[in-house]
């Protein structure tokens, strides 16, 4: 059966760059997004105009709802013709840049829905299929997560660093969980990378100010960071578990 990764948050940016590159090297990719179904079904239609196989499938992970639809549509869609293999929690959302003091519950709560419970739902029903202690083969589990995890963020997303922190002591924690039941989990932790979620933010001008932070004086692209989400997907990093790879160009 042909191995198929999910990919959360994959209709742009990062999430759309892994899907493509998982799909060229042979993965079943399932596009998972909320909102942005045009840009989920170009996601799909270029990856089946190159010879892969994909679906887009709709479900909002910072809701519980949305994560058993999520699955339960997977495992009437693909469930006969691929085995779960991979599973990439890449959905994740920011919110304007405000001081902790300035910022209100409904805010941080969504947020922490979305990129940390989320994840964490997501990863249970992955686990559920790809352990072998319940009948699976084993697979790949890979957060991505960010380098606000450890730089805190001051004065602009310290909820967002937050969320992301709490995302990586989930891999560490689940990675050492399920390591003799055939599931790698490990993290993804970008820096400054050129995709539309400064905008989102509110700050469209972030990368520029901060690319002097950077020692090798670049911002990053998408792409670069679907290669190390796309490596630990794969067999190439078959003793790689609880690991957290930096692509913040040395920041």
């Amino acid at each position: 059966m042909r191995r198929v990764v999910l990919m959360t948050g994959a209709s742009r940016g990062i999430g759309a760059a892994a899907a493509r590159l998982a799909a060229s090297k042979g993965w079943a990719v399932v596009v998972n997004y909320c909102e942005r179904a045009d840009a989920a079904h170009a996601v799909v239609e270029a990856i089946r105009a190159d010879g892969g196989i994909a679906h887009a499938m709709r479900a909002d992970v910072g809701e519980p709802d949305g994560v058993a639809r999520l699955f339960a549509a997977f495992d009437q869609t693909l469930g006969a013709h691929g085995r779960l293999a991979g599973l990439v929690n890449n959905a994740g959302i920011v919110a304007s840049a405000a001081r902790v003091d300035a910022m209100d519950w409904t805010r941080s709560e969504r947020l922490l829905r979305v990129n940390t419970l989320g994840a964490l739902a997501c990863a249970r029903e992955a686990v559920r299929r790809m352990s072998t202690r319940y009948g699976g083969s084993g697979g790949s589990i890979v957060n991505v997560s960010s380098a606000a995890s450890r730089l805190g963020s001051p004065g602009q997303y310290v909820d967002y660093a937050m969320s992301k922190a709490a995302l990586e002591a989930m891999s560490l924690g689940l990675a050492k969980e399920v390591a003799e039941e055939g599931i790698r989990v490990n993290a993804v932790r970008p820096g400054l990378i050129d995709t539309e979620i400064h905008a989102s933010g509110g700050d469209p001008g972030r990368l520029e100010r901060l690319v002097s932070s950077v020692p090798m004086r670049r911002s990053g692209s998408a792409h670069e960071v679907a290669e190390a989400i796309v490596w630990l997907l794969s067999d190439a990093s078959s003793y790689c578990t609880a690991s957290i790879l930096d692509v913040t160009g040395g920041r």
